[in-house]
């Protein structure tokens, strides 16, 4: 499987990662802006991500965070004893997850990764269900990491949404990014993709404003 990713280098993404901070937002077609949180990722692990993490240190290692940004969760992880990767195509967002000490790899999702289909947990977190655009191909995707008995944390939108479109990074002087693919999903939509991807919805909970699902992938399947 494989999807055209090209890394990003001085989009306004990489620009923030590197200055850690915004403001930045996702343009849409519309010309509506969604806005990005790049201060908190590009803080220490804390509110929801706490219950994340917590999850886990339950699961069979290593962790794989899909489109880990400044590394945060990776860095968190491996505070806690969790080996893990942080996957991204950002440059700039590679770069910071290394400089906190974690393993990370400039690669699509949808590029040949290590280790696949023994990854014990596989993380969406921070909006990164919208990957690729297309969630039911990112789903499949993630399952097929996942080593029998693993599990996909997902991050969903807080309302029922269902929606693709295509988006540029804005940062604060006005300056665009290239356009690409993204979609936004609730909970409704996810679990419904996510069991034609053959994982298995086994929890889902909300902390701190941000909505979680986790999937396991049943042995036997893929």
């Amino acid at each position: 499987m494989s999807v055209a990713a090209t890394p990003w280098v001085d989009d306004p993404f990489a620009e923030a990662v590197r200055a850690g901070r915004g403001p930045l937002w996702l343009r849409r077609e519309d010309g509506r802006r969604i806005p990005l949180d790049i201060e908190r990722w590009c803080a220490p692990a804390a509110g929801a991500d706490h219950g994340l993490l917590l999850r886990c240190t339950r699961l069979t290692a290593p962790v794989v965070d899909l489109g880990c940004g400044p590394g945060r969760l990776v860095a968190a992880l491996l505070g806690l004893g969790v080996p893990a990767l942080g996957v991204d195509i950002t440059r700039a967002a590679v770069a910071r997850t290394r400089s906190l000490g974690g393993p990370a790899l400039c690669r699509s999702v949808f590029d040949r990764l290590p280790a696949e289909g023994r990854w014990g947990g596989a993380l969406l977190a921070d909006g990164n269900l919208g990957i690729g655009g297309d969630p039911g191909l990112l789903l499949d995707r993630s399952a097929e990491l996942l080593a029998p008995g693993g599990v996909l944390l997902v991050e969903v939108e807080p309302r029922e949404i269902d929606e693709r479109s295509t988006v540029r990074v804005e940062g604060p002087d006005g300056r665009l990014g290239p356009p690409f693919a993204w979609a936004r999903c609730g909970a409704a939509a996810t679990a419904r993709r996510a069991g034609r991807a053959g994982l298995v919805e086994t929890e889902r909970w909300s902390s701190h404003g941000r909505h979680f699902l986790a999937f396991g992938r049943a042995a036997g399947t893929r």
